[in-house]
Parts: structure tokens; sequence; C-alpha cells
């Protein structure tokens, strides 16, 4: 009877364990999982969001771990790759979640996300998108109690483009061109939002499918409607050929081009003669030297040096959306004192959802996306003599922040 009652006791306490021996609801180190589409189309982007999460994770760990109330635990990032491919993408997370992973970030590619979210919604896990999800992800009762979008949707994305255009620049004829997908259309209607609200004409539009390399049709259509600014919303290698294209054609001599959303990675993509005088919109740009909120400035600077010190290069704007989504995913946790994805939650929410990020105050509103002081900086290209090394490709011109940038809640069922 007596061994019996033994093996009973080692038996309960190996189901209490967690993988390290230590009893599951006080573990000494957890894993987080960074699921990525590190193969494919978005593989460039992925790539620099994974380096951001797992610069969080070194972040944390040089701190001794998480501060729990039963002492430090350390974290590891367990990397998957989602292909960008839905099956793929569920499969994978169920997988990290049967290994026992206490929050996942994650997805370049939006529908994952929404998949993913759907998942969250019926089985909790604090669950934090780095992509830039559609406007309507965010209507009340979309996202999950439990997901947290640290990167805006595209409506903001081209209010912003739209306002940086009309007030920072002071341009009063547009002419537009779409994504002819929920990313286009949603930049298109920030676009519009903002010109309405400044008293700028649309004098064209067009639209064209992901993946288009020829822009030469549309160029001449935008060269005969003869706006001061030429607003797109083409990402990644659809702007690297539409800006080349724009250079070739002349057109940033007849007027000002201005790509709505842009990353280093895309920029790199560009010689410096077809780079110089575009505009756009960047979610984080490493050097604000000059910016005028020296401590954002500090803290960008003290960020991207940790970025470079250990990937060799300046961090970009997706490494940024992702550092900051695991940064507020280890608060959630210290905050609540607890890995339980209900209480992390309400952690998050918890006075007024501030928070501080590498780019300045943030919080997170009733939709559970961020909004912040400084949502994206307004950055000029930098042409042949301007760029001091291969990585001096912008300089910040202003910003647009705050709830003013964001679809108001209204507009979303709240």
């Amino acid at each position: 009877m007596k061994r019996i009652l033994i093996f009973l006791a080692i038996v309960l306490f190996v189901s209490a364990a967690g993988p390290g021996g230590v009893l599951a609801a006080n573990p000494d180190k957890i894993k987080v999982g960074i699921l990525l589409p590190l193969t494919g189309p978005f593989a460039a982007v992925a790539e620099t969001q994974k380096e951001g999460a797992l610069l969080a994770v070194d972040v944390i760990n040089k701190r001794g771990g998480l501060s729990m109330p039963w002492g430090k635990v350390t974290v590891e990032g367990v990397v998957a790759d989602d292909e960008a491919k839905q099956d793929v993408g569920v499969r994978r997370y169920r997988y990290m979640v049967s290994e026992g992973v206490k929050g996942v970030g994650g997805q370049t590619w939006a529908p994952l996300a929404f998949a993913i979210n759907a998942i969250v919604s019926k089985e909790p896990m604090p669950y934090f998108p780095v992509c830039v999800l559609a406007k309507d992800a965010f209507k009340k009762g979309t996202l999950a109690q439990t997901t947290f979008a640290t990167a805006f949707s595209p409506w903001t994305v081209g209010y912003m483009a739209g306002a940086a255009a009309t007030k920072n620049l002071g341009k009063k004829k547009i002419f537009f061109l779409a994504r002819a997908d929920s990313w286009g259309w949603d930049i298109r209607d920030g676009v519009y939002a903002a010109a309405k609200e400044a008293g700028a004409q649309i004098v064209g539009y067009d639209e064209v499918s992901l993946g288009t390399n020829d822009f030469t049709t549309i160029l001449q259509k935008v060269k005969a409607a003869k706006p001061d600014v030429f607003i797109s919303a083409q990402f990644a290698a659809d702007a690297v050929a539409l800006l080349k294209q724009c250079h070739q054609m002349g057109l940033n001599k007849e007027m000002t081009i201005f790509n709505s959303f842009i990353t280093n990675v895309v920029a790199k993509g560009l010689p410096p003669e077809a780079l110089q005088g575009v505009y756009s919109m960047h979610y984080f740009y490493y050097d604000l030297a000059g910016f005028e909120d020296k401590t954002v400035a500090a803290s960008a600077k003290e960020i991207n040096d940790a970025y470079q010190a250990k990937y060799k290069r300046p961090m970009d704007a997706y490494a940024a959306i992702a550092y900051i989504a695991y940064m507020e995913m280890f608060r959630g946790f210290e905050q609540a004192k607890s890995f339980d994805p209900l209480k992390v939650a309400a952690a998050l929410k918890a006075n007024n959802g501030q928070f501080e990020t590498v780019k300045g105050p943030a919080r997170w509103r009733e939709d559970q996306s961020a909004v912040y002081k400084y949502g994206a900086f307004l950055v000029k290209g930098k042409g042949p003599g301007e760029q001091k090394h291969p990585w001096d490709l912008f300089k910040v011109e202003g910003y647009q922040g705050g709830d003013s940038i964001m679809p108001n809640l209204k507009s979303l069922g709240y």
C-alpha cells in the first residue's frame, strides 16, 4: 500500500510539472511562439519580424527574465515557418500550443492572422499579429479578447499618407493608385478621408492587382491628369517596380511621388536616384537624430544599437512592429503576475491601456489596436551624394499620430 501511494504521488507531481520539471503554475522558464512565413513571397519582411521578436526575448533575458511573483522566469522563442499558407500556419500554431507556449506572435500575411484569431476566440491565448490587418478586423466582436495588434489597419496607412501630403506638404490635387484588394481599398478610403478634410481634390484613380510589374499605361494616365502629388498603395516588390518606373518616366520632375507605406528593405531595392525625393510614411525609422522629441530619438537609438550589434544592419519597420508586440506580451505577463490569457489581456487594458514603446507613448484602444503618439514618420528619400552609408536612406520630416489617424470607434460598431 505504501509503495502504491508513493507511486501515485510521483505520477501527480510529474503531471503537474512542466517540461523542465518545475511545477507548471510557477515555471522558471517559458516558451513563446514566433510563427512567420520564413519561406515564400514574404520571407524578406518575415526575417526582420523574426529578428525583432528574438531581440525582445534577448532584452528580457538580459534583465534576468520576467519578474514574476515566484521569481525570475527566462524566455525561449520558438520559431516556425507558416509558409503564408492557412493550413500550414494553423497546423503549426496548434503544434506550438501543444508544446506549451504561453503566447504567440507573428503573421506577415493577414488572412492567416484572421484564421489564428478565430482559434484564439474559442481557445484563449495571448496572440499578437504583427502584420497590418484589414480595417474589418477591428470591427466590434471580431478580434478575440486576447488578440492585440501592434500595427494599425491599411485605412490608417492611407489616412496618414493623405494627411501628410495635404497638411505637411500642402498638396491639393491627388492621383491615387490602389491595389485591387482590401489593402489597396482600405488605403484608398483613408487617403480620401484625409483629402476631404483638407479640401483636396482627387484628380485621378486607378487600381492594379498584386504582383503587377509594368506600370507604363497607368503612369501615362497619371502624367496626363497633372496632379501635384501621386500617392500609391503598392508595397514590397510592387513598390520597387513602380518607383523605378516613376523615375524612368520623369514623373518625379512633374509632381511629388508619395508611396504610402515603406520599409528600408523596399528602399534598398531602389537606386538612389529613384529614391531621391520620394515621400512615404515609415512605421519606425532608426535614425531620429534630428527629431523634435529627444526622448524618442534616444529610445530609437538605443534599440537600434542593440539590433545592429546583433544583426549587422539597422532596425527596420516590421522588426519594430514585432519587437513592440513581444515586449507588450511580456509586459502583460508581468502586470498580470500570471500566464493566464484572460488575466494577461485584462492587465494590458488596465490604466487606460497605456504603455511605452521604442517609438514613444501608446495605448490600447477598445478595439485592441494600438494608438501611438507617433503613428508613423514622414520620410523623404535621399539621393546620390546625400547617402552617407548604405542604410542612410531617408530624412525624417514629420509624423502623423494620435486618435485622429484611426478610424473612429463608432464606424467599427462601438
